[in-house]
């Protein structure tokens, strides 16, 4: 499933439980701003995490691992990390996959709140 800008913002204004909305940027590009209630997983750094079991995740990540019966929302700055990362999530057994492919530049460009 692929999500688009106004998709995303209407996700980051009435969040979920049931639904993760998940930045594979490097930390320093998550800190620099981020969506609004996203998390970050790394993808360059951490390409094992989605696989780690919960308590080494949370251990390297300092959060619990998403439940596999979530929907798991995937951006990057471009769209290419993010379709990586959720290529991965389905091999893992995440079943409610989806992406931002607009990503980051897409958010920005249009004016979407930025979270620090």
């Amino acid at each position: 499933r692929v999500y688009n800008f106004a998709d995303m913002q209407k996700y980051t204004s009435s969040p979920s439980p049931d639904r993760l909305i998940i930045d594979v940027r490097e930390p320093s590009e998550f800190e620099a701003g981020y969506i609004p209630g996203a998390i970050n997983i790394p993808i360059k750094s951490q390409p094992d995490a989605i696989f780690l079991p919960e308590e080494e995740f949370e251990d390297r990540l300092g959060f619990s691992k998403p439940e596999l019966d979530k929907e798991v929302v995937f951006y990057c700055r471009s769209g290419v990390r993010s379709s990586a990362a959720a290529q991965l999530a389905k091999q893992h057994g995440y079943k409610n996959v989806a992406e931002y492919r607009g990503s980051w530049l897409d958010w920005e460009k249009q004016g979407g709140e930025v979270a620090k």
